[in-house]
């Protein structure tokens, strides 16, 4: 993915925002068609229905806090550059020692 500047990426493109969001109704349509279509007892089609639901949640929840995890990470990073830049810039090697 091209890069706009340091560490930071374009926003996606509308091409995959709508094959992801397709993909997850789709998923989700064939998941919860294919617990209403089976045999069984209602309470074992609620169980299961209610499980697809709370998997999906906690997926969301998980890639929320990766993201956040990883930005949190790369801000540190660029912090500790920076710091690192204003070091060497202040630096100067031919001065005396003191």
């Amino acid at each position: 993915m091209p890069r706009i500047g340091p560490d930071v990426l374009p926003p996606h493109s509308p091409a995959w925002i709508a094959q992801t969001w397709i993909s997850f109704v789709l998923s989700m349509g064939g998941t919860a068609l294919g617990i209403y279509a089976m045999p069984g007892d209602p309470w074992v089609k609620g169980f299961l229905a209610m499980g697809l639901v709370f998997t999906v949640g906690s997926a969301i929840s998980l890639s929320k806090t990766l993201r956040d995890q990883h930005e949190s990470e790369r801000l540190t990073a660029r912090i500790d550059d920076a710091r690192v830049s204003k070091l060497i810039a202040e630096h100067d090697p031919l001065q005396t020692g003191v």
